[in-house]
Formats: structure tokens, C-alpha cells, sequence
């Protein structure tokens, strides 16, 4: 059993992690920027905690004690390129702070390359709104290699579409490299649930360092 603390703990990725972790038996600190609004994610394994990813003192306090730590929030009220490399930089000084190891990041398909150094946002008529978003996810992973750290983290990456979360978790998924995994024609969406699988795997038994991984 580990424990682990989960940023973002109330959005669509961050429940799934959630519900994953404490399914396999680990205890859960469910980080959130408003406890009363999260309230029913506490349970005999999860704590709720009021705490900002972009904020290294909250991270290494909300932290400390844990094994490890996945990052699944988003705050739309800050310009996203600023929100996604400040959560990194706090993410890793805090956890580093608070002694924790291991850090699994929830990444987006966008970044991912359809061709030798051409990632999906850069492809002819990808919307403008879109690659903004996805150039934000670029700026939090070159804060994540430039960091001179000892956490050990890792991105993964569903595919470049919407995810299905309302789809049951099947316990069945594949990794890649930094490239966009082939689908097969009619293959239903990669869902939530199986992308909080991977995280926790990723946990529970670390296969990919320091890289952004394709998962689908």
C-alpha cells in the first residue's frame, strides 16, 4: 500500500486516479481548491485537502508523507502556458521538499508527433484555441526535463481525441513513445478509467523515467 496525493482530485481524470488507487488499496489525499465542493470524495482511504499546484509551499505541505503524486489539475483562470509550467515548477520543488519520488503526469495527445517532429497541434488547419492549450502542456514538459531534480516523473498521453468517461474501466491499455499509437478503425475511445489505470501502474511499477509516454 502507498500513499498518494492526487492534484486535481475533483476533475474528470483526477476522480478516475482516485477511484483506481483506492480500488488497488492505497490511501488517497485528494487535493482540491475547494474542499466543501469535493466533500464526497472523502472516504475510509481518501482525505480531501484545500491545496494549489502552483504554489510550491502548498505542494510540499499537502505532500509530505507520500510515496507518490499525480498531477491532473487545471486552472482556467490563468493563460495556460503560465498555469501548466507553474504547476511544473512547484511540483517539483515541493515534491522535492516533501521527499517525494514519484510524480505521473496526466499529458495531452496534441503533443504527441504524427511525423518526425511535427506534433499533432502543429498539422494544417488545427484549431488556434486548441494549439494554444496543447503549447502549454510543450512549456510544462521542457520545465519537467530542464528540472534539476530527483523526482522521477513521467507524462502519459491518451490519444488526441475526447475521452469517453462514462466507459467502465476494462484494465487494458499500451504504451508508446512519443509518437501517436495507430488505432484500429472502429476501436471504441480511450477512456478515463483506463487512463487512470496507467497512472497508477505507473506507480505501482514505474516502466517509463523521465519521458512523455503515448498510452491509448
Amino acid at each position: 500500500m502507498s500513499r498518494i496525493v492526487v492534484f486535481g482530485a475533483g476533475g474528470r481524470a483526477g476522480r478516475r486516479v482516485v477511484a483506481e488507487a483506492v480500488s488497488r488499496g492505497h490511501q488517497v489525499t485528494a487535493v482540491v481548491r475547494d474542499t466543501a465542493t469535493y466533500a464526497a470524495l472523502a472516504g475510509d482511504q481518501v482525505t480531501v485537502v484545500r491545496g494549489d499546484v502552483t504554489d510550491a509551499d502548498s505542494v510540499a505541505a499537502v505532500a509530505a508523507g507520500h510515496d507518490a503524486a499525480v498531477q491532473a489539475a487545471y486552472q482556467s483562470g490563468l493563460p495556460v502556458d503560465e498555469y501548466f509550467s507553474r504547476a511544473a515548477r512547484a511540483l517539483v520543488e515541493g515534491l522535492g521538499q516533501a521527499g517525494v519520488g514519484r510524480l505521473v503526469v496526466v499529458g495531452i495527445g496534441t503533443n504527441l508527433e504524427v511525423a518526425p517532429g511535427v506534433m499533432v497541434h502543429d498539422t494544417p488547419n488545427f484549431p488556434a484555441e486548441g494549439r494554444i492549450f496543447s503549447l502549454g502542456h510543450v512549456a510544462e514538459l521542457e520545465v519537467l526535463r530542464n528540472a534539476d531534480t530527483t523526482v522521477d516523473w513521467v507524462v502519459l498521453a491518451p490519444p488526441p481525441a475526447v475521452l469517453d468517461h462514462e466507459a467502465e474501466r476494462t484494465g487494458r491499455y499500451r504504451t508508446g513513445g512519443a509518437q501517436v499509437l495507430p488505432s484500429e478503425q472502429g476501436a471504441p475511445a480511450f477512456s478515463y478509467a483506463d487512463l487512470a489505470v496507467a497512472l497508477i501502474d505507473e506507480i505501482e511499477n514505474p516502466k517509463h523515467h523521465r519521458s512523455l509516454v503515448a498510452v491509448g
